[in-house]
């Protein structure tokens, strides 16, 4: 299959956003007097970044001087200035001076976009790479819009100075820019930090932590239900489930070259009665390797296939934690398993068409990304270049066979092996990374982990690293947005809710409910004095599939009346019949609910 480019720089659209964002950096300058600091395009539009405030009245203001600045017909050039015109030219300007020094020091060379003419009325020059367009007038007015404000730490680094960001978007066209901000309300709406608290799915803590979330009844069976899914489409395959301590010594992470390559990643721990210095586990691959290695294995023990669903911990930047999006402790549907370089292909093919099964459930549509090398650092790999070559053609030979549209993603390997990833496009039409697939030589190395051949001499396995849905937790969060709360039936922490319209009817819900209960259906009893119409409005606020209704009339049939959450009344029906639709929907695990 064919592979799709991800460089942005090929992205039509990037020379008209970059351009747009030098715009915005000249009028800020020019109205609010405020240095200009760095400022991208980014996928999704661009940014840039000042040093000073800037208040949510300020965007129009600065919107309109920025179409003034469109219309005045400018000229945008590009050029090439030295190390030391750079440095004159932003002597007041700490930030630039920085980035000065790193260009200089990399050897590239110092790129400019200019706008105007110098003398004129409105004039900026910047340091940039581009790409951009010629003139300001191929900015579409009615195209680009200005859409936040944010703070950011210089570098992300908390210890640096707080500068304001400004994200704005830029379209050819006025309506692509209309589809666009009616995605962005449409996200609002299915924000999963908005659902999870108005559906009581989960809530963080200050006293807890910030990235430490607390599931509640209804998140934690979601979350469970995920993985039960995964478990249970692994151990028919026969995955073996193991479980490690959330918990290790420095050295096991020395040795997998964790520590080196990921220290500043980890949360370190303090024993009272221990001088060995203890971390909280990243990742899941060093302690299944020493599973692996603690007993002999021979040929005929392969492939030996780990599963581990146990936490996991990172210590991401208090300014890069985004709800469940990213957090710091999580868990992961983790498998390592180990084998012989003969049966690479075929567990890597049987990993590949899990995957696609599980993914067809969820209703993903998606891609993989060829996570390979950055080729410019070297330094950060682990293993035998020639060896990762060989790897990286395998694995795209693998794509191929498998018939997997991919593209390349330079710099996204892990330290260790390339990866392919698999990235899933959601109801918004965003990706998400999920799902990925390692061939790992460097790990069995490190840990010199051995079997006995059939020639009875030993050999070094292969570790293959996979997980499918990535984090449960994380996916949890995908799926409230891609839903918008409204999940399949499989996935819904209450099934259905059953609504006795008046006090006399409370006796014959009581007696279904158990009945359905003792057949597996998750429901609740809305047995508060409102009106029908008012539970009913609530049961549909909490995404319940189904209502169902008890008044005289149901009570002499012995029936209910079903309503879906969807507002379709689907008329009256037995316990054993609504009980016995809603199992065969959660046993399929289907969308629909009739």
């Amino acid at each position: 299959m064919s592979k799709m480019k991800t460089d942005l720089k090929n992205d039509p659209l990037m020379p008209l956003r970059h351009t747009t964002e030098h715009v915005l950096q000249l009028v800020v300058e020019k109205v609010l007097g405020l240095k200009k600091v760095m400022g991208p395009a980014i996928e999704t539009g661009f940014y840039g970044d000042f040093y000073g405030k800037i208040n949510e009245e300020n965007l129009k203001t600065i919107e309109e001087e920025m179409k003034k600045v469109i219309k005045a017909k400018l000229p945008v050039k590009t050029g090439e200035i030295s190390y030391e015109e750079a440095k004159k030219l932003f002597s007041d300007n700490k930030f630039k001076l920085e980035i000065i020094e790193e260009i200089n020091k990399s050897g590239e060379k110092i790129g400019t976009c200019e706008i105007g003419e110098k003398g004129g009325e409105y004039y900026d020059i910047d340091i940039c790479g581009g790409p951009h367009i010629t003139n300001t007038s191929d900015i579409n007015v009615e195209a680009f819009k200005l859409l936040s404000i944010a703070g950011a730490y210089w570098r992300g680094d908390s210890n640096n100075e707080m500068l304001t960001r400004v994200y704005g978007t830029a379209f050819n066209k006025k309506e692509e820019l209309e589809t666009y901000l009616a995605n962005i309300e449409d996200a609002k709406r299915r924000d999963h930090r908005k659902l999870g608290k108005e559906l009581d799915l989960f809530t963080f803590s200050d006293l807890v932590g910030s990235g430490l979330p607390l599931y509640t009844a209804r998140g934690s069976f979601i979350r469970r239900a995920i993985n039960q899914y995964v478990e249970e489409v692994q151990s028919a395959l026969e995955y073996t489930q193991v479980w490690t301590p959330q918990i290790a010594k420095a050295e096991l992470f020395k040795k997998s070259g964790h520590y080196d390559k990921y220290k500043e990643d980890m949360f370190k721990v303090v024993s009272n009665y221990s001088e060995d210095e203890f971390y909280l586990k990243p990742m899941n691959c060093p302690q299944h390797a020493e599973i692996y290695a603690s007993k002999p294995r021979s040929y005929r023990d392969l492939p030996l296939r780990l599963t581990d669903f146990a936490m996991l911990y990172r210590d991401e930047k208090p300014g890069e934690l985004n709800g469940l999006a990213r957090v710091r402790s999580f868990s992961q549907d983790d498998c390592h398993v180990f084998c012989r370089e003969d049966q690479v292909d075929y567990e890597v093919d049987m990993m590949l068409t899990m995957t696609k099964k599980i993914m067809e459930t969820f209703g993903f549509k998606y891609r993989y990304r060829m996570s390979i090398r950055n080729p410019q650092q070297p330094e950060k790999y682990l293993g035998d270049p020639k060896e990762w070559d060989r790897i990286e053609k395998w694995m795209v030979d693998i794509m191929e066979r498998n018939k997997i549209d991919y593209y390349d993603g330079p710099g996204e390997a892990a330290f260790y092996a390339p990866k392919m990833d698999l990235m899933a496009t959601d109801a918004l039409g965003r990706e998400w990374q999920l799902s990925t697939v390692q061939i790992d030589y460097v790990q069995p190395m490190r840990f010199d982990l051995e079997y006995t051949n059939e020639q009875g001499t030993k050999s070094r396995p292969v570790t293959i690293h996979r997980a499918i849905v990535g984090s449960p937790e994380r996916l949890m969060m995908i799926l409230i947005e891609h839903f918008a709360g409204a999940f399949p039936v499989w996935l819904a922490p209450i099934e259905a809710t059953i609504i006795p319209i008046g006090e006399k009817h409370i006796e014959y819900a009581n007696k279904i409910a158990k009945e359905m209960k003792t057949n597996g259906i998750r429901l609740e009893i809305d047995t508060r004095n409102e009106t029908m119409q008012s539970k009913i409005r609530n049961a549909q606020n909490q995404k319940v599939p189904y209502m169902l209704i008890i008044g005289d009339k149901e009570i002499q049939e012995d029936k209910v009346s079903v309503r879906l959450r969807t507002g379709e009344n689907k008329g009256t029906a037995s316990i054993k019949e609504i009980t016995d639709k809603i199992k065969e929907i959660e046993l399929t695990k289907g969308v629909n609910l009739w």
